[in-house]
């Protein structure tokens, strides 16, 4: 997606609960705990992968997409599909996205990555990129860039 940004991947952290569950330090229904919840919005609004489940190795794991913002506002919290995604990022400001993998089967979840979008990821970080050309084509045409550095030097 074009307005992504800061963008955290996980896949560290889950190779590391992964060891400890392998070394037996941690056991399997410590990991395999996926909430109903979790699995309904699975079922509904998930995208499924091409990858197994490192647990069971028996289905596909199921990427689900939650959205936080202050402009969702009761939409916070909710699942949806990748499609929506784009259309959300160029009618928000500013969401933080959490994409959970989830396997049906032995309810494996893990958090995967998490990521900005967003229209202020757009084009110099203003909201419509037009504040910048006014204020360099202002200064451009009257000449008063010099007077401008004198006025805030003081």
């Amino acid at each position: 997606m074009r307005t992504q940004r800061q963008v955290v991947d996980y896949s560290l952290q889950k190779r590391a609960v992964l060891r400890e569950l392998l070394t037996g330090r941690v056991g399997t229904y410590d990991v395999c705990d996926a909430s109903p919840y979790l699995k309904n919005a699975a079922r509904f609004h998930g995208e499924p992968t091409e990858e197994r489940c490192p647990i069971c190795r028996s289905e596909n794991l199921i990427h689900v997409h939650y959205i936080y913002g202050d402009e969702l506002k009761q939409s916070a919290g909710q699942a949806r599909t990748r499609a929506e995604l784009p259309v959300l990022a160029m009618t928000l400001r500013e969401f933080q996205v959490f994409v959970v993998e989830v396997c049906l089967g032995c309810d494996w979840n893990h958090l995967v990555e998490q990521f900005l979008l967003g229209r202020d990821g757009l084009a110099g970080g203003t909201e419509d990129g037009s504040e910048q050309g006014a204020v360099s084509g202002s200064s451009a045409t009257n000449g008063s860039t010099p007077r401008r550095r004198r006025e805030a030097q003081r």
